[in-house]
């Protein structure tokens, strides 16, 4: 058995790293339409290099890209799944950090048709990821759970003709 009492301890990261500001002002920029989606990817290319660098340096066996190439950890993956569309309906949900109280604002959607998984969802960013993760550790990518996508706003965004079962909607899901 190994001595657990000194460094590296057993210690996982799961989710979002806080942005950097110059990831911060491209992503304002590209939204802005004064920076291409090229150049924010190499934006966010550096900073995942940074990101991942620094939790190899404090011992971690797991490393990810900490959700930097998304807006939101969740619903960046569920707009990806086929039969899931974007609406402009927005969900403002306040959050409390050490400044008080935090308003976001998540976009909504709406399940239109069938269920699919048209492709694989962040194969090329977790490709990126694989890339520059050092020798001896294991890149991670965070993947909301099935339940996420009706969490989110239960039957009532579930299109009724698409699924007038709910069971039928389940079953798809987890085959998603």
């Amino acid at each position: 058995m190994s001595d657990m009492s000194g460094p590296p301890f057993r210690a996982d990261h799961v989710g979002s790293l806080l942005r950097p500001p110059e990831l911060l002002r491209a992503r304002a920029e590209h939204q802005a339409g004064r920076l291409s989606t090229e150049e924010l990817r190499r934006v966010e290319d550096a900073t995942i290099r940074d990101a991942v660098r620094m939790q190899q340096e404090i011992g971690l066996q797991g490393v990810t890209d900490g959700e930097f190439r998304r807006g939101s950890w969740h619903m960046d993956f569920l707009y990806q799944i086929g039969g899931v569309a974007k609406t402009e309906q927005t969900l403002r949900i306040q959050f409390r950090n050490e400044g008080g109280p935090v308003e976001a604002a998540l976009g909504g959607f709406r399940i239109g048709r069938r269920l699919s998984l048209d492709k694989t969802i962040f194969a090329e960013d977790f490709g990126y990821l694989k890339s520059v993760a050092p020798a001896g550790t294991v890149a991670k990518l965070t993947i909301p759970s099935p339940s996420m996508l009706h969490y989110r706003g239960g039957r009532a965004v579930i299109d009724q003709t698409a699924y007038p079962e709910m069971d039928a909607f389940w079953h798809d899901l987890a085959e998603v």
